[in-house]
């Protein structure tokens, strides 16, 4: 095969067949090769071919696939919480440096100074949290287990153990709409001829129209005026169930090895085991409707498809050409032949946009697609256009003409089809309603008293995404809607933002065009303003479009963003937000495997925010601040010790002790916090307002590290001097007194820490202690076994570790008592 990106052909020899490939950076079609040549078009080139069968296309791989050309390269995303303690751990290493220097200072530089320093720099090592990033990462491991075992969520997959607390700091939810708020499974509501509007409690009026218009063999019988309106209906619903891209799909009986076999024809064409395949949910609604009112697509091919009417009559369409939707023209068009009557008929269908310049004079369309669409309603209209053979022929021969023209293909292509798109009579407006997510709107409201600003980001149009919003109660029933004009030019812009400026409290609704014109010109003053909104909708937006609104917003606010999505075209905006969530929805797992964390409905998002982003958030800051505590009290009783030595670099503790001190004997007990919870998960969901404290940051800052620092500071202070105070002759009992006194104290500083038991929590603690009384009896070369079992030894530790812990549990007393946290005044 030769160069992938040229076209090329080549032969690949079997033994029992032969193959001929074309490549294109397109396509990939494989066929069975034959001695006579054939001209075959790919991507609107001509190409010679031997005919035969074609064993397998490949359209729109690699780069040129929507989903790739759409998606950005995901960015390594950090927690907020990660870099606070990175800022923690510098001042840390701070600390131990000028710590050491001053302690080398205190000696007076005698003798070979530098060396002194670098062994108070080991010495005082503890204090940098070596333990810190594995307690952490250990702890995020368990949250994305407990999250993803958590049966009120099923279904959640956590795809990083990186940011889970990140869950608890959000401030800005970006959300998509079709299959995230909304279900995207679409049902048929309205259709609308004008001069009457059937919707869901009248669709048997449609269905005796249907039935009585295929049954009467003489319709000029029929009084006038019922023959007009049955004709229009009849016309307007066999343009429905023509003008698509449905395929009929045929479940047949298990096969041979138990595999379910499917067929596209069978000549039974039974209602029961048939399903409908299409590009677009909107599509197969429209299908499904035309066959609930007696017109039934049964069959499909390349060339011709096949209805059903009431009576069991099979009616075939022959397909001469079809124009696919696509997001430019806003529109499709099929042109088919009756086979019974020999009519050409040009059928379109569309959004309002593109159709009212299409369709003939009439004064009902702009007024009723907007009326629908407050109803959040997805509209599409339709039309229809008689050809003569002739008119069909010319045609026919100028699009050809066009399609094999070197230059401006595509431009002449547009040109001879929209020669065709003139004066097209009305027939019928559609409304299809997608429907919102259970519980969709205790969602949304749960969210917006947790203070999270929630936008909506949907390439919807503006009217379906602002009835969306109100239905949905993203935006209150208390609260006005701004509209943004649209608006082309940096003069127009400057207008309408100082329009909106003067609105107070007000949700705002924008189109992705007037956007780009804003971020443009006033980009600063645009978010500014947007950030004030309780909620923003932004509509016709475009999947870069999304991801760029929420750079801006990090920039511009500092505040951390969570993206939700359930599609290809939401990818980007999950890999650029702070923290993304996916749905498994209709539309495929693209968004699921791109997102941090997968749900399987929006309702979820509440119990995986308010529940265990505060519980991973609360947990991993008070893990942090304690493994660093463990490390400065240590510290500080060496430095104590040395000081009372003049200042000698010797180490308190050595070999064994330094090792269990930060493995068995405070390891389990610090690390049984992440099962630690300040509020109850119904109080949390009952009372999301808790959520606002989070964001604040409050649970870890320099106020709290301060905090930390001075109980460290003063706890071993109070170890090493009463230690040195009660010791006796031997230098050991000093080891001895202060070791133990240092391990209870970290066992009951852990208790004091501790918000809620968790039966493991005081299987840690006992089996930590068991495990340093049973160590004792190896220790002899650090512990005198015969003074340990004395009631002095006993006495002395009790009393060193009363002085040290007792201060601490009075206060926390009485700060609960006069100034308690917010979440236990709910939970007394």
């Amino acid at each position: 095969i030769g160069d992938f990106f040229s076209f090329s052909a080549a032969l690949l020899w079997v033994p029992w067949l032969v193959y001929r490939i074309v490549i294109t950076c397109r396509f990939l079609i494989l066929l069975s090769y034959s001695s006579s040549t054939h001209l075959v078009k790919i991507h609107n080139q001509p190409f010679l071919f031997s005919p035969g069968t074609v064993i397998g296309v490949v359209i729109y791989t690699g780069k040129e696939t929507r989903s790739v050309m759409n998606t950005s390269n995901p960015k390594n995303k950090v927690g907020l919480l990660d870099l606070e303690l990175n800022q923690l751990t510098k001042a840390l290493f701070l600390a131990l440096v000028a710590l050491s220097i001053v302690m080398v200072t205190l000696q007076g530089f005698v003798g070979p100074w530098y060396r002194n320093l670098f062994r108070f720099l080991l010495l005082f090592s503890y204090i940098i949290p070596i333990s810190l990033r594995v307690n952490l990462d250990m702890g995020k491991a368990a949250y994305g287990w407990m999250i993803m075992k958590d049966d009120n969520i099923p279904g959640t997959v956590v795809r990083t153990s990186t940011i889970p607390e990140e869950l608890g700091r959000l401030v800005y939810l970006l959300t998509d709409k079709t299959g995230t708020l909304t279900q995207n499974e679409m049902i048929f509501k309205r259709l609308h001829l004008g001069t009457v509007s059937y919707g869901t409690d009248t669709m048997d009026e449609i269905q005796n129209h249907i039935i009585s218009s295929y049954s009467q063999q003489a319709p000029f019988q029929s009084p006038k005026v019922r023959k007009t309106v049955s004709s229009r209906i009849h016309e307007a619903v066999k343009a429905i169930a023509l003008c698509h891209n449905v395929t009929p799909v045929y479940e047949s009986h298990a096969g041979v090895n138990g595999e379910t076999e499917y067929a596209e024809v069978d000549q039974n064409f039974s209602d029961e085991n048939r399903t409908y395949q299409a590009s677009s949910p909107d599509e197969v609604a429209l299908v499904q409707w035309t066959e609930s009112v007696g017109l039934t697509l049964v069959n499909r091919d390349l060339t011709s498809m096949q209805l059903k009417s009431p009576g069991g009559q099979i009616l075939t369409y022959y397909i001469l050409q079809v124009f696919p939707f696509t997001s430019e023209s806003k529109r499709m068009g099929i042109i088919v032949r009756d086979e019974s009557t020999g009519e050409i008929t040009f059928y379109m269908k569309g959004a309002d946009v593109a159709m009212s310049t299409i369709v003939q004079y009439n004064d009902w369309l702009e007024e009723e697609c907007g009326n629908m669409a407050r109803e959040g309603l997805r509209t599409l209209v339709v039309a229809k256009k008689s050809l003569t053979e002739e008119q069909h022929q010319d045609f026919e021969n100028r699009y050809n003409q066009a399609k094999l023209s070197i230059h401006d293909r595509a431009l002449k292509v547009a040109a001879v089809v929209e020669s065709l798109e003139r004066e097209m009579e009305l027939l019928c407006l559609t409304g299809v309603e997608d429907q919102l997510q259970a519980d969709v709107r205790p969602t949304l409201e749960m969210l917006r008293n947790a203070g999270i600003k929630i936008w909506m980001l949907t390439g919807d149009k503006l009217e379906t995404a602002t009835c969306i919003a109100k239905s949905s109660h993203l935006v209150s029933r208390t609260q006005d809607i701004h509209i943004f004009r649209p608006v082309i030019s940096r003069g127009e812009a400057h207008l309408e933002l100082n329009a909106f400026r003067r609105k107070h409290d007000c949700a705002l609704v924008i189109s992705g065009d007037s956007l780009e014109v804003c971020l443009k010109y006033y980009e600063h003053e645009f978010v500014e303003l947007a950030c004030q909104c309780p909620a923003v909708v932004c509509c016709r937006c475009s999947p870069t479009q999304k991801a760029h609104i929420v750079k801006l917003l990090q920039h511009h606010t500092g505040k951390r963003t969570c993206a939700i999505g359930d599609g290809g075209n939401d990818v980007s905006m999950i890999q650029a937000a702070d923290c993304g969530i996916g749905i498994e929805g209709k539309e495929g797992k693209q968004a699921s495997l791109a997102a941090d964390f997968s749900i399987t409905q929006f309702k979820h998002i509440g119990r995986l925010l308010m529940v265990h982003g505060r519980n991973s958030y609360k947990r991993s800051a008070a893990l942090g601040q304690f493994v660093m505590h463990r490390g400065l009290i240590i510290s500080t009783m060496q430095a104590v010790f040395s000081s009372v030595f003049y200042f000698a670099s010797i180490p308190l503790y050595q070999g064994f002790l330094m090792v269990g001190y930060a493995t068995i004997y405070t390891m389990f007990p610090v690390f049984s916090l992440v099962l630690d919870q300040d509020v109850k998960p119904e109080m949390a969901l009952l009372y999301p307002e808790l959520y606002k404290d989070l964001t604040k940051g409050r649970s870890l800052s320099f106020k709290t590290f301060l905090i930390w620092v001075l109980i460290s500071i003063y706890q071993g202070g109070i170890l090493m001097y009463g230690a040195l105070l009660l010791f006796e002759s031997e230098f050991v009992h000093v080891v001895a007194i202060s070791f133990t006194a240092l391990i209870l104290t970290e066992l009951l500083m852990v208790a004091l820490t501790i918000r809620t038991w968790h039966w493991l929590m005081v299987v840690a603690e006992f089996f930590s202690l068991g495990c340093y009384v049973a160590s004792l009896a190896f220790l002899n070369e650090y512990f005198d076994v015969a003074f340990i079992t004395t009631v002095t030894f006993l006495w002395k530790v009790s009393a060193i570790t009363v002085v040290s812990c007792l201060p601490l549990y009075i206060l926390k007393y009485l700060k609960r008592k006069f100034s308690p946290p917010s979440y236990s005044k709910l939970t007394s």
